[in-house]
């Protein structure tokens, strides 16, 4: 559980710290913030078409392997953005240059980045009865979460003058975490490559104490009180669909309570820098956007660490309640005129969204059989996607329009989430409650 914390955190840290430091790059090489939003849609659509792909083939190769791939996308693709970003603000390539090789090289950790997350996903996915599911997904959100803590809290201090890095540092020294990581990753974890082809079922695999042992004739693992349900679920599960009838409701609340989230996420840095008054001096930019990114990822750990287990929230509990909380948030952060309202809203935002997302990812998993967990999670991963193909940049030109446009959409978009989850989202007493016969 340690690694798999580890290739969360990491991915997540690194992402949230280029995050902290984009809008001030924009600003640096006097490129409009919409430009720099849609810099990351390619990235974005390349993870909604090769999530699934990944997430299917972790079935078959092994959830090592492909957390191993999507390291390695990540340490390629932030090295490389980091180069093109120092040689667009030395000079050595103009801002449009610049921009394209970043949208280019941001294209590596869409394709094969997002091999990792589904890999995770379902590696724990396929190893929690379905009364723990949602608290244990719940925890690898969080490994997530506070990689987003750590990113805001290390960017300013990455931003180095050595060799003239300054704001690209955070690329190149979670390039170098990540290959740290996925050393310890394959060095640490034990091979779980199936020793057969998994015929009618998902091979179990061995990884360690407490895992699930590679079962001679496919039976059910003896330790799982739910073993015979099990095995009657490990039937070879058809492709699923982004809108079969079982997964439908918790797509359409993911992806449109995503595209709220990204939305918000894509505002919020250049939200500071207006708000600030830090337009002419965007090197300075990066310390306050980071302490809004960390009030808001603390508050994420709270809804993750403590919210959902202390109260023993379900999927549409934790879902139709995260997303209220969130549309108050983000209510609170378009009136901010201050850093404390601006990361006090952002952070109560966060703290829905906190609570929304593992709502969706638990939804989605136990709408499912545990043969069907792979292609779940690759499910959950896309639609994460989707959420950031155009959602920030829309957000950020409809900002720049009229601060009330953008913050006005997001929370008309939380509201639809409500009112359409309130009916269409299965109880949490049916969701994991104990099947009496297979999906």
């Amino acid at each position: 559980m340690a690694l798999l914390f580890i290739v969360m955190l990491v991915t997540a840290a690194g992402n949230t710290a280029m995050q902290s430091v984009m809008p001030s790059i924009g600003t640096a090489l006097k490129v409009d913030d919409v430009w720099i939003s849609l810099a990351y849609s390619w990235s974005a659509l390349l993870w909604v078409v090769c999530a699934p792909i990944w997430a299917r083939r972790s079935d078959r190769r092994g959830r090592k392997a492909m957390m191993a791939l999507g390291l390695i996308g990540f340490i390629t693709s932030m090295a490389l953005c980091g180069a093109v970003l120092w040689a667009g603000l030395s000079g050595w390539l103009t801002a449009f240059w610049a921009l394209i090789a970043f949208a280019a090289a941001r294209g590596l950790y869409g394709g094969f980045g997002s091999a990792a997350p589904p890999a995770v996903q379902a590696y724990v996915a396929s190893r929690t009865p379905r009364a723990e599911r949602t608290n244990a997904l719940s925890l690898i959100a969080s490994s997530f979460g506070l990689g987003t803590v750590i990113g805001p809290a290390l960017a300013p201090l990455m931003v180095l003058p050595f060799m003239g890095l300054g704001l690209t540092g955070p690329f190149i020294c979670f390039a170098v975490i990540g290959l740290a990581a996925l050393v310890l990753l394959r060095w640490r974890l034990p091979n779980d490559e199936p020793q057969f082809a998994a015929r009618g079922r998902t091979a179990a695999y061995s990884s360690g104490p407490g895992a699930p042992t590679l079962q001679e004739h496919g039976e059910a693992d003896d330790d799982d009180e739910n073993g015979a349900k099990d095995a009657l679920d490990d039937a070879e599960p058809a492709r699923l669909k982004w809108f079969e009838p079982r997964l439908r409701p918790w797509v359409i609340a993911g992806l449109v309570g995503g595209h709220a989230q990204a939305m918000v996420l894509g505002i919020s840095g250049f939200l500071v820098l207006d708000r600030l008054g830090l337009r002419d001096n965007p090197a300075e930019g990066a310390g306050p956007v980071g302490l809004v990114l960390m009030a808001g990822a603390i508050a994420t750990l709270l809804a993750q660490w403590g919210l959902i287990p202390r109260f023993n929230l379900g999927p549409r509990a934790a879902t139709l309640s995260g997303i209220l909380v969130a549309a108050a948030g983000t209510a609170m952060l378009g009136a901010a005129g201050n850093l404390h309202t601006i990361a006090l809203g952002y952070a109560i935002a966060s703290l829905g969204f906190g609570l929304f997302r593992p709502g969706t990812t638990a939804g989605t998993s136990l709408a499912v059989t545990r043969a069907e967990q792979g292609q779940a999670s690759g499910v959950v991963a896309s639609v994460a996607g989707a959420s950031f193909i155009y959602a920030p940049a829309l957000g950020v030109w409809l900002y720049n329009l009229s601060d009330w446009l953008g913050f006005g959409l997001i929370i008309a978009l939380c509201l639809a989430v409500f009112a359409l989850g309130w009916r269409g989202l299965a109880s949490d007493t049916v969701l994991t409650g104990e099947r009496e016969t297979a999906d």
